[in-house]
């Protein structure tokens, strides 16, 4: 048994396979996984039901196993704040959230360095987080 709080089998092989500048996008249960997402990326569908699992809980067992260099957020044509990004950003503290819409967004996903993508039950809309996985100094000494 592991001791980290992120037990997936899928996901850690995942994540231990990708580096700096890979990308990790978790999605609700609007969003295009099959269109618009790199092809290549590994998909988990965590989406058993509506409302299980939401994009705020599966990011919280992720930022437990990877350094987030960037996050990227998709807002309405508005330009409006869906009210779950002040959630993202405080469970990023410090971290900018980088807005796009919703075409921009896709394309961002799209990308080759896209290497994880997580399919939710989260039923709120622009509920979408893309995470750039940054760098893991190495030890003081």
């Amino acid at each position: 048994m592991l001791k980290t709080h992120l037990l997936h089998p899928t996901i850690l092989q995942v994540l231990g396979a990708s580096g700096h500048g890979s990308g990790i996008l978790i999605a609700d249960g609007n969003y295009p996984f099959i269109t618009r997402a790199n092809p290549a990326a590994e998909r988990v569908y965590l989406n058993f039901t509506p409302g299980m699992l939401s994009v705020t809980d599966v990011l919280k067992g992720i930022i437990t196993a990877i350094p987030v260099e960037a996050a990227h957020v998709m807002v309405p044509d508005d330009d409006s704040t869906p009210p779950i990004h002040a959630e993202f950003s405080a469970l990023l503290p410090g971290l900018e959230l980088h807005r796009h819409g919703r075409f921009d967004f896709y394309d961002l996903a799209k990308g080759s360095d896209t290497s994880l993508v997580i399919a939710t039950g989260e039923q709120r809309i622009y509920a979408n987080i893309f995470l750039v996985i940054g760098v893991v100094p190495p030890p003081q000494g």
